[in-house]
Order: C-alpha cells, then sequence, then structure tokens
C-alpha cells in the first residue's frame, strides 16, 4: 500500500494538465480584458476627434457663409435739420385738427 500523500503519476499529470488549462485561460481573459480597453480608448479618441471636427466645420461654415448687414432705408435724420428749413420755435400745425374729448368715468 502507498504512503498516505504519496502521488501516483496519472494523478501528477492530470493535476500538471490542470493548471496548464488555468493558465491558457487566466491568459486569454488578460488579452479580452486589454482589447477591450484598447477598443475603448481608440473609440473615445476617434469619437472626439469627430465631435472636435464638427464643431470646427460649423464655425468655419458661420463664418464663410455670413449674410452681408444690408443698409436699411431711413428717413431724414431726427435731430438734425433738412437744408434749407430754418428751425421754428412753434410747431406748425398741419390742418386744422379738434381735440376728441374722451368719456370720462
Amino acid at each position: 500500500m502507498a504512503a498516505r500523500g504519496s502521488r501516483t503519476p496519472q494523478r501528477t499529470r492530470t493535476e500538471a494538465e490542470r493548471a496548464r488549462l488555468y493558465a491558457a485561460r487566466a491568459a486569454w481573459h488578460a488579452k479580452i480584458l486589454r482589447r477591450r480597453r484598447r477598443d475603448t480608448v481608440v473609440a473615445a479618441v476617434v469619437g472626439s476627434i469627430i465631435v472636435a471636427g464638427a464643431i470646427v466645420s460649423q464655425a468655419v461654415h458661420a463664418q464663410v457663409t455670413a449674410p452681408e448687414p444690408t443698409p436699411s432705408r431711413t428717413s431724414a435724420p431726427l435731430d438734425s435739420p433738412s437744408p434749407g428749413s430754418s428751425p421754428s420755435a412753434e410747431p406748425t400745425p398741419t390742418g386744422s385738427v379738434t381735440p376728441t374729448q374722451t368719456p370720462s368715468e
């Protein structure tokens, strides 16, 4: 009878195979994590570049295609009198306008 704690060659091989498979699974899992992290970083960088490009594109487009201001027609300036007319102290009436009274309450 074998002593307690002694291992048979088959049992040793089985344990070695289990350890090898465990190490392979651990390495595969670490590889997957690195790939996911790399993919996330690449996606963040590319997304940031796209957003920055869109903002710059809109700013350039807004500056290039900005409408030119068109001068609006204005009547004679209010502060300066027209040439040839003299300022009068009293306003001149333009017709006979009688004020209307509003009913008082």
